[in-house]
């Protein structure tokens, strides 16, 4: 016999979206989506894949509050919709530089001021976005040297 779906009550739901508050942190997160989607097209045309990995391992380690992004580069290049063994060559290089270690879908940042440097401007700009329309309480990702 199948157990019924559990949902969430619609009432409390309802009420919370009704709130000013809520949203209006909505619309700042939906802004700050926005601007990620964009400056990634731009990204995604105009830098090299190097640049593209290294700045998708720093806004990801941000979210994640973590050094490490626990994700195949399979999955990494798919998500950048790039090739496999690209985004490979692109972190065999990182790794050799001491930047990053990789294994087995374990990414981890070992020397984060130097991924920076070493990523474009669209990081920055991201990041900057993202600090201004969302307050430090609510967002989850703050810098790990914060």
């Amino acid at each position: 016999m199948r157990r019924p779906v559990e949902r969430l009550p619609q009432h409390p739901v309802e009420a919370h979206l009704a709130r000013v508050e809520v949203q209006h942190l909505l619309f700042l997160y939906t802004q700050a989506l926005l601007t990620q989607m964009a400056q990634m097209a731009v990204c995604n045309r105009h830098h090299t894949i190097d640049q593209q990995l290294a700045r998708w391992l720093l806004l990801s380690a941000d979210r994640l509050r973590n050094h490490e992004v626990a994700m195949t580069l399979e999955l990494i290049a798919n998500m950048l919709g790039l090739r496999r063994e690209g985004v490979t060559n692109a972190a065999m290089k990182l790794q050799r530089m001491g930047v990053i270690q990789y294994n087995r879908g374990h990414n981890r940042v070992v020397d984060r001021p130097r991924l920076e440097e070493l990523t474009c401007e669209c990081f920055a700009v991201v990041k900057r976005e993202t600090d201004r329309l969302l307050p430090m309480p609510v967002r989850r990702n703050a810098s790990i040297r914060e």
